[in-house]
């Protein structure tokens, strides 16, 4: 597993317009990063770049120090894109877009089949494997298309507002999940505007115009046990006598 490093990052769609500006960022192997930020601040864009489907206008993007290229190089060295509108076929069915996605990842088509179950079951989609995409409610299709993600067992997966569609049972699970691929020794870059889902993730890089700023570097719960045991320390521990102050 590898380092995903953000460097001075400037992303545009417009020349003179940019998206994303002087945005620095480094994810270690195991760790989950939140992106958070309102609508249009960039999230998603950010998530794009990494995954080689924008090329920088300044900056790099790397892994274990290597430049990033285009979205075939990316893909080739493991990056894993969930995308906000979940990219799926919907004239297949919801196993066979995970299904063909391993197949073209190089997969086995024995080891294809049993991934696409195991990932399916997982998000509780087992009794929709044969359905058709277009026939499964928006949740249903936003965890296929996380099906599919989870499957490829890439390096490093990016995950664009992948809860937004999901009830708060549903989301919970995709969180655990996420935490598996991070405790499996991949970097998850995680997109959302939910300050629930951000907070049991590793660190949190808000976005505010395009600007970033690390909020947080560790677990909000984290965070709060630590605040808890200063507070406990404080309290235990002893106070200086008037006669020793003076």
């Amino acid at each position: 597993m590898r380092t995903v490093s953000v460097n001075r990052l400037t992303a545009a769609y417009d020349v003179g317009r940019p998206v994303l500006q002087d945005v620095t960022v480094t994810v270690e192997p195991g760790h989950m990063l939140a992106v958070s930020g309102r609508s249009g601040a960039g999230k998603s864009t950010l998530l794009s770049t990494i995954a080689g489907l924008l090329r920088p206008a300044e900056g790099t993007i790397s892994l274990d120090g290597e430049p990033l290229g285009d979205r075939d190089h990316a893909v080739s060295q493991g990056v894993v894109l969930v995308p906000q509108d979940n990219g799926l076929a919907t004239f297949l069915t919801a196993g066979e877009n995970v299904e063909v996605a391993l197949l073209a990842n190089g997969r086995g088509a024995a080891e294809a089949r049993r991934l696409t179950v195991e990932c399916l079951t997982a998000l509780g989609l087992a009794g929709q494997r044969d359905q058709l995409v277009e026939e499964l409610s928006g949740g249903q299709q936003q965890r296929t298309a996380i099906a599919r993600g989870l499957a490829l067992r890439g390096d490093v997966l990016l995950a664009d507002e992948v809860t937004s569609e999901l009830d708060a049972v549903s989301r919970q699970t995709v969180m655990d999940l996420l935490r598996k691929e991070a405790d499996r020794g991949a970097v998850v870059v995680f997109a959302t505007h939910d300050p629930d889902a951000a907070a049991v993730c590793d660190a949190e890089l808000h976005l505010v115009d395009g600007r970033a700023e690390i909020v947080r570097s560790e677990p909000a719960a984290d965070a709060q046990g630590a605040q808890a045991a200063q507070a406990a320390q404080a309290v235990t521990q002893p106070t200086a006598s008037p006669t020793a102050r003076a």
